[in-house]
């Protein structure tokens, strides 16, 4: 893809640097981590490309509820993004891209599916690499 810049724009992020995406399915262990479970096998079934992550049941990381990931390549996100809008079942998703800077994709560059949910930007923040770190 060829980005043009705008003269009105002093700068852009070309979407080219995005490695990946992750997308966070968050359910509660006790009513409906069935209806996650069932959404997993789905994916599975329907998107072979895409890396299932581990069952966290507690929180863990910057998630302040139990997820699973799902991980996937930037080529898959025009189909499976709108397959997760229709078939979340009512769980929220928190979707990402990976560029490298964890606090960014978390929490500038995310989309939410469902309700947004708390998310503990400290764990983040001590991840992120400064400007003499890179």
């Amino acid at each position: 893809m060829s980005l043009q810049r705008h003269p009105h724009v002093a700068s852009a992020v070309n979407p080219e640097i995005i490695q990946h995406y992750h997308a966070h399915v968050y359910y509660d262990p006790a009513s409906s981590r069935d209806r996650a479970a069932r959404l997993r096998e789905r994916v599975a079934a329907i998107f072979p490309d895409v890396t299932l992550g581990r069952w966290h049941d507690a929180p863990v990381g910057p998630h302040t509820q139990s997820m699973y990931q799902l991980a996937f390549p930037p080529p898959l996100l025009a189909s499976f993004l709108p397959w997760l809008m229709l078939n979340r079942d009512g769980l929220s998703i928190l979707l990402h891209p990976g560029t490298g800077d964890a606090y960014a994709d978390h929490i500038d560059h995310a989309v939410w599916l469902g309700s947004v949910l708390p998310l503990r930007a400290d764990v983040l923040r001590k991840s992120r690499k400064t400007p003499s770190q890179s």
